[in-house]
């Protein structure tokens, strides 16, 4: 499945309508159940998102209930890692999804059909400076986020450990 260019004419449109106030609004409500809903209608094999950007399906446990959350964000692929950003669609908070990372960096990640055990890291100073940048080529948005959210998006880099397993 590939993905829309974010230089494509459609690409440019997604951009624009993910910078608006009516989809900070309204995305947080759409786009997680539309994703949770095509994973479920495809036995795990798809999300919407990955349409529009390189997409992961992170599995973490829940800092103070201790359930496994799943949650579709946006990645970049990079020096054999995952690259992910706490946007939370530009809104005021850090999303959860931060929170329990920081307290159980052991996760997995469902990506292409294959899950893979990740161990998770904040990046900071120079190193989020770094990466920033790229994120940025692949989701100018976050850009866009970051100055209206009023806080500094977390950056976290999922270095995989081993294969769990291959879906479809």
């Amino acid at each position: 499945m590939s993905t829309i260019a974010v230089d494509s004419r459609l690409g440019r449109a997604v951009g624009a309508m993910a910078r608006s106030a009516w989809f900070r609004r309204v995305g947080p409500r759409i786009a997680g159940p539309m994703d949770r809903v095509a994973r479920k209608v495809s036995g795990g094999r798809f999300v919407v998102s990955s349409l529009m950007v390189p997409t992961l399906v992170l599995s973490v446990r829940g800092a103070k209930s201790g359930e496994v959350r799943e949650v579709p964000l946006a990645c970049l692929p990079h020096d054999g890692a995952f690259f992910v950003a706490g946007s939370n669609f530009g809104r005021e908070r850090h999303p959860a999804w931060t929170y329990n990372l920081d307290a159980n960096p052991d996760a997995s990640v469902w990506h292409a059909g294959t899950v893979l055990s990740v161990s998770a890291r904040r990046l900071e100073g120079d190193e989020l400076k770094a990466m920033w940048e790229r994120l940025v080529s692949v989701w100018p948005s976050y850009d866009f986020y970051a100055e209206h959210s009023g806080r500094t998006l977390r950056v976290y880099r999922l270095d995989p450990g081993m294969q769990r397993g291959r879906l479809g």
